[in-house]
């Protein structure tokens, strides 16, 4: 019996915990690629599966079905592999360990991977139905690799099987909104080079925790603080009230999200203890009037250690480091003129790593206006190599802009009110979604993205809503249905 038996549809069920116990971060997704592959082998489907692990799996209209236009139904089968502190999962081995909560699928101390593995659940569950039972023109389910980090697996990938001009992706997380239209992006890597030194001192480990985070596309509005930036910002705080050198700092794991947790460690004068923690108790007192609301449980706690010899920054690298954490471009810089609370453009501080070096910075941009891209793209560029450093970009790839027309978006809404009784919101949304390298693969391609209620994705709170799963599989069928 599995954690998910007897909910409803089983089918769709089923297979999503078929898929959470089965290893698929992001570069580690070849064990569900094969999965999905086999799966289509062994029900007679034909089926492409390529170097990076993208499936193509092409099911033939039923009955009746066959001057149907026919659709691409598009997931991811990569997931964001983030978990609590003191969990012990390895994620790269293992799958997330779910359980249910009321009306929601958790994941016991880590993403729970409903982005996207909800897609692949429905795709495997359609073409598992017995033959006719589920009424579809012409069905080609595309399942790529490395969405979570930049598109990489669709931006690679060759759609020569596919004839479909029409697509519905399930990569969206608010049911009853229809999804039309998203923004472009790409990744960032600065490297700004550091020195270090040999100095003295009391080692003092500063631990800061209990930030919110979240998905970079999705939550880079809400105000919330980022753990990177915070760091900075306290040691250039710090830098004012006692003398200091740098050991390590760390912040974040992934480009697109926002960072929750980070560390640092730093040399102090002996006789400076107390001042030190006067300074974070002052500093702390500042952050809850800033963030009180939007992120209230932040912690900045001080561990002392003992005295001794350690490889420190020298002062030049130290201030380039506070430069670059203090002065890079981060959270939102402009919204929409057009779309009223629509993010325009954003960058994501998604990772800080000292290491001997060099410190690395790894950065989420995003735009739906491809000039506002390149501009802060320059303005990231300029300050690293005022720093003397570089950046490297990678990931690139197109916004999605909206059609003023639509035939699948027309049939989305009708086949919606039918269902729901009332209209679905049309929106465009500031996360990357694949359309937009799939529009440009494939000429006059219609598309349009929806999805179940899923909730603090890219965290370990992340919780997909059962009811909800249960309606949009009903929507989907009906879409597919329809002639």
């Amino acid at each position: 019996m599995g954690v998910l038996t007897g909910l409803k549809p089983e089918a769709v069920f089923q297979y999503f915990e078929e898929i959470c116990g089965i290893p698929h971060t992001s570069h580690h997704e070849k064990a569900l690629s094969d999965h999905c592959v086999k799966f289509a082998k062994d029900r007679g489907y034909a089926c492409t599966q390529d170097e990076m692990g993208n499936v193509i799996i092409i099911a033939e209209a039923t009955p009746g079905y066959e001057d149907v236009p026919a659709v691409i139904i598009q997931g991811h089968l990569d997931m964001v592999g983030d978990k609590a502190e003191g969990c012990d999962i390895d994620m790269e081995k293992e799958g997330p360990r779910i359980y249910i909560d009321g009306d929601f699928i958790r994941a016991d101390g880590t993403t729970l991977g409903g982005d996207n593995g909800i897609a692949v659940a429905y795709a495997l569950a359609l073409l598992d139905a017995e033959k006719g039972s589920i009424p579809h023109p012409r069905m080609e389910v595309v399942l790529t690799v490395c969405e979570e980090v930049g598109l990489l697996g669709a931006s690679a990938m060759d759609f020569y099987p596919c004839r479909a001009r029409r697509m519905i992706n399930i990569d969206s997380e608010v049911e009853g909104i229809l999804t039309a239209g998203c923004a472009g992006g790409r990744r960032a890597r600065c490297h700004i080079p550091v020195k270090r030194t040999h100095c003295s001192g009391l080692r003092c480990k500063l631990e800061l925790t209990g930030l919110m985070g979240g998905h970079s596309g999705m939550e880079i509005d809400k105000g919330r603080s980022n753990a990177a930036a915070l760091l900075g910002r306290f040691l250039m705080f710090l830098k004012e009230n006692i003398p200091y050198n740098l050991v390590t700092l760390t912040a974040g794991v992934k480009e697109n999200v926002i960072p929750k947790s980070g560390s640092a460690v730093i040399l102090i004068p002996p006789e400076e203890e107390e001042a030190l923690r006067r300074a974070l108790e002052r500093f702390m007192r500042y952050m809850g009037a800033e963030y009180g609301k939007a992120d209230p449980d932040i912690r900045l706690e001080l561990m002392v250690g003992k005295a001794g010899e350690f490889p420190a920054l020298d002062e030049d690298s130290r201030l380039r480091v506070l430069t670059a954490l203090n002065l890079m471009p981060n959270g939102v810089q402009a919204m929409s003129m057009d779309l009223p609370g629509l993010v325009e453009t954003s960058i994501n501080l998604g990772v800080a790593e000292l290491s001997d070096d060099e410190l690395i910075l790894r950065q989420s941009i995003r735009s739906s206006v491809s000039s506002a891209k390149e501009m802060v793209s320059r303005k990231v560029t300029l300050l690293a190599e005022q720093l003397g450093g570089r950046v490297d970009f990678q990931g690139d790839y197109p916004a999605w802009p909206y059609a003023r027309t639509s035939k699948l978006r027309d049939l989305c809404v009708k086949i919606f009110k039918e269902q729901y009784g009332y209209e679905p919101k049309i929106e465009l949304m500031h996360a990357g979604l694949e359309c937009g390298i799939l529009s440009g693969k494939l000429d006059g391609l219609d598309c349009i993205s929806f999805g179940p209620n899923q909730f603090d994705i890219h965290t370990p709170n992340e919780h997909l809503s059962i009811s909800s799963a249960a309606r949009v599989w009903e929507y989907l069928k009906a879409i597919l249905a329809a002639k």
